[in-house]
């Protein structure tokens, strides 16, 4: 009997050891695949260097905290923002009891927080604005990436009514990205109309403020906001009268452009619209694929409105092929001057172009189709009869002579065939092609490139940042040790962030 207890007691220790064995042997993985500790120990150095920046009033540490959590989005989770806020504001408070209603209770089964870490998280000391005003800016981030867009409304209502309550400049960097934010919940749920009134007034605070970041983009969300509704002629009266000064956020600068060359393209000023589509497009970071796409979109109809035919090398540009496809076709199709193959890609991709909202442009360049077919047809026969030209741009009117005719009369008035109209014999008549050469547009080619160029050059120059007191003082070796650190892991974070602006 003895001996059967002892194989029993042998038996259920070696049972143990193995479960102990399991145990141990489960806890690596768990330490490798688990993100919340290393989640949590990004959002304290966050934390810390907000709270640096608000009592130094150092605006360039907000902005790289805003950096550091755009990097950090994706690795947000409902456990972790729980333990944030307990940390971060003071519990059982306004703004602490509004933020966890927003979030999904705590999975007790699936908590990504170590529990002696989230047991007894240290409080700041007191509280700062800009804490506050964090937690809302994270907490909005969380429920737009989870698809909560009711919640996201809700969230980001509430922070722009606190926002209202404070006055400081490290703020005006977190403000800046909740009124983003909050263009962008109410844009997802399609009631984009009803926040027009708040958004020019929350762009007449920050004006009263001298906040020029809020002003630059709450101008490019109402400029939005007005080009949604198609209300060119009201986004122009705005953007006409609001103070311009000089570009704080490249993103906003660029998204300030692309707005402005769609209202320049509405507006028939083509020229400048063209400007306004390109430099946006330049300006943009790589990162930002979708903005250049839409970019190069109503840049090549521009393009095309003007008389111009864009190289092939815009439409193969990385990850844009597929994009670009069907205004590639309607290159082809206004290059060749074939109406009826104009007229078939225009069918083709009605749907693509309705939704980029140039269905209206590509109507304009019916004209533009036929004006290009006329010019082939002037430089490859000296002399041709109207019926033949009218036969050759396949006019389908009731009178196509007499159309033909208007048609060759107006493009000779506008210069866009160098030929003289014979109205009794009905001839068109072609002049030989002259030397281009022997003109002046050599000249204004090469002056158009030299002024881009100078301007980029000063825009470099403008963009130059120099340490202060560089000449003064003489910092020593572990000031220039973490400051090559510090510009690093900027450089780093740059490089690695996901603008999601764009």
């Amino acid at each position: 009997m003895s001996g059967q207890w002892g194989k029993i007691e042998g038996g259920f220790s070696k049972m143990t050891q193995d479960v102990e064995m399991k145990e141990q042997q489960a806890a690596p993985s768990n330490s490798v695949t688990s993100t919340g500790p290393s989640t949590l120990q990004q959002l304290k150095e966050i934390a810390s260097l907000i709270e640096t920046g608000a009592y130094a009033r150092e605006v360039r540490r907000i902005v790289r905290a805003i950096r550091l959590t755009i990097a950090l989005r994706r690795k947000l989770k409902a456990s972790v923002l729980h333990w944030f806020l307990n940390f971060a504001l003071v519990p059982g408070s306004e703004a602490h009891s509004r933020l966890s209603s927003y979030l999904p209770k705590e999975d007790e089964l699936d908590m990504e927080v170590d529990t002696a870490t989230s047991a007894t998280p240290a409080p700041v000391k007191h509280s700062l604005p800009e804490f506050e005003i964090y937690c809302y800016l994270l907490v909005l981030i969380f429920l737009i990436d989870q698809k909560r867009y009711n919640e996201a409304k809700a969230c980001s209502s509430a922070s722009i009514a606190r926002l209202k309550n404070v006055n400081r400049r490290t703020v005006d960097v977190l403000a800046a990205r909740l009124y983003f934010y909050y263009s962008l919940s109410y844009e997802l749920t399609g009631d984009l109309a009803e926040i027009r009134g708040n958004l020019l007034a929350l762009h007449r605070i920050a004006t009263l403020r001298h906040d020029e970041l809020g002003q630059e983009t709450l101008l490019n969300l109402l400029l939005r906001n007005y080009l949604h509704y198609n209300l060119f002629d009201q986004a122009e009266k705005l953007r006409s009268k609001a103070p311009r000064f000089e570009a704080h956020s490249n993103q906003q600068f660029c998204r300030y452009l692309f707005y402005l060359g769609k209202i320049r393209t509405i507006q028939l000023e083509y020229t400048d619209a063209k400007e306004s589509l390109l430099q946006a497009a330049r300006k943009a970071p790589v990162a930002a694929l979708g903005f250049r796409v839409q970019c190069n979109k109503w840049a090549v109809i521009v393009r095309l409105l003007l008389g111009e035919i864009p190289e092939r090398t815009v439409f193969m540009q990385k990850g844009m092929e597929k994009a670009l496809r069907p205004y590639f076709e309607l290159t082809n199709a206004v290059r060749v001057g074939d109406l009826e193959l104009f007229k078939a890609v225009a069918e083709k991709f009605s749907t693509t172009f309705s939704s980029d909202g140039t269905q209206n442009l590509i109507v304009r360049l019916r004209h533009n189709v036929i004006r290009t077919g006329l010019r082939n047809i002037s430089i490859s026969y000296s002399r041709i009869s109207l019926t033949d030209v009218a036969k050759k741009l396949r006019l389908d009117s009731e009178n196509p002579v007499a159309d033909a005719e208007s048609i060759v009369a107006k493009a000779i008035r506008d210069g866009a065939i160098d030929a003289t109209l014979d109205h009794a014999s009905g001839w068109m008549v072609s002049k030989e092609t002259g030397d281009i050469y022997s003109t002046n547009e050599p000249q204004i080619a090469f002056n158009s490139r030299i002024a881009f160029c100078l301007n980029m050059h000063n825009e470099a120059v403008r963009a130059l940042r120099f340490p202060p007191n560089s000449d003064k003082e003489k910092e020593s070796a572990e000031k220039r040790r973490e400051r090559q650190q510090q510009e690093q892991e900027l450089a780093k974070h740059i490089a690695e962030e996901d603008d999601d602006e764009f």
